[in-house]
């Protein structure tokens, strides 16, 4: 079944597919339009029913429920039916997903397939040992041009580290010793016209030394 499915063309499986899809949903909205007027029946024989109950017809209530029963048996046999034409497009679709997944990986591994093809890894030996090449050649020129010349190649890099160094540990001493300048005080201008505050009398510090005097003798 798979192998006569995935034998087909691409174009072919999808138009069958969407096809049976369409005739499978027109089958399903016939059946639920004649769902919905089995429903409307059984209703109506139900309603029959009440009233020759209570007419006191008690044959005539007995027909109409039997046919509210068949009515409601074939309601259930199309829920039936229904159900299996749910069933029949789930399957449909995801075959439909399947087929065209594997379409998908099959024209992926076509195209890489091509691309290896194209590429030959001998060839992409020889492009990385040719890369190798000029970047070891790029390095040994940076290093030539970065060499000192003349007389500074005879300078000490350890020697002119550690006299840089002391140049360093000199300038923050030199820093430390230095005394702390001390802000500038800028005198409080008083307005002539300004009020002078009023000094509280030394009145009241004599009343406080009276009271406690008091309050010592009342202790005695």
């Amino acid at each position: 079944m798979f192998n006569r499915l995935f034998g087909k063309p691409k174009e072919q499986a999808n138009a069958g597919a969407l096809a049976t899809l369409d005739k499978l949903n027109e089958t399903l909205d016939m059946l639920e339009k004649k769902e919905k007027v089995l429903e409307k029946n059984a209703a109506a024989e139900l309603e029959r029913a009440k009233e020759f109950s209570k007419a006191k017809n008690k044959r005539a209530a007995i027909q109409a429920l039997k046919r509210k029963k068949l009515y409601e048996q074939q309601i259930e046999q199309l829920g039936n039916f229904q159900l299996r034409i749910h069933d029949q497009m789930i399957m449909l679709e995801a075959a439909k997903a399947t087929t065209e997944t594997v379409d998908a990986l099959r024209t992926g591994a076509k195209a890489m397939k091509a691309m290896q093809k194209a590429t030959n890894i001998d060839d992409v030996d020889k492009t990385m040992d040719e890369i190798n090449e000029q970047t070891e050649n790029m390095k040994q020129i940076q290093d030539a041009l970065s060499a000192p010349l003349g007389a500074s190649a005879d300078f000490d890099e350890d020697e002119l580290e550690a006299e840089l160094e002391e140049l360093e540990g000199a300038e923050l001493e030199s820093q430390l010793l230095e005394p702390v300048a001390a802000p500038p005080i800028h005198p409080v201008q008083i307005p002539a016209n300004r009020p002078r505050p009023h000094l509280a009398p030394q009145k009241a510090s004599a009343e406080e030394d009276e009271l406690a005097a008091l309050q010592a003798e009342m202790a005695l």
